[in-house]
């Protein structure tokens, strides 16, 4: 039995997350990334001038916020998916390192509450996939900029999920 060293397994899985998330070019013209810490991820929404919608306070656009927390739950389910089937052995490692992902999972809706504006800074959003079924999940979704504890907008939605192979 080997192990594979630390270092390498941690450039195997941001490897696979960057690869996951550079397949929709709309995450990188919005400025979206993620940041893996074990199988949790946090998003990040780069700022850039261009996500503000209204100048004079100024805020990020309303449609920005809600894109941010839709790819967030998205990503979300989509890298527990590629996760599960990396780990799962050998045979799971090499069909994620040869880009043989999972569908991504489809929006059926999305509520978003806003409750406060978005400042011309960096946001950072966490999802927690509250139910998985074989063909629903449901997904919450928290978005904050300076202070975690002081949630700019949340999200709950739900996802179908592709079919297993």
């Amino acid at each position: 039995m080997s192990f594979e060293p630390v270092a390498a397994l941690r450039a195997r899985r941001d490897e696979a997350l960057s690869r996951l998330v550079d397949r929709a070019p709309y995450h990188q013209f919005l400025g979206v990334s993620f940041q893996r810490y074990g199988d949790e991820l946090t998003g990040r929404l780069a700022y850039h001038d261009h996500l503000i919608g209204n100048p004079a306070i100024p805020a990020l656009h309303g449609g920005v916020t809600g894109a941010f927390l839709e790819i967030t739950a998205i990503v979300q389910l989509a890298w527990d998916s590629v996760w599960e089937i990396m780990e799962s052995g050998e045979e799971g490692a090499r069909r994620i390192a040869e880009g043989r992902f999972p569908p991504m999972p489809k929006t059926v809706d999305v509520t978003i509450d806003y409750l406060r504006s978005g400042r011309p800074r960096d946001a950072y959003a966490r999802a927690l996939v509250t139910k998985r079924g074989r063909r629903v999940a449901n997904v919450r979704v928290e978005a904050w900029q300076d202070e975690r504890d002081k949630p700019i907008a949340l999200a709950h939605g739900h996802f179908l999920l592709p079919e297993a192979p």
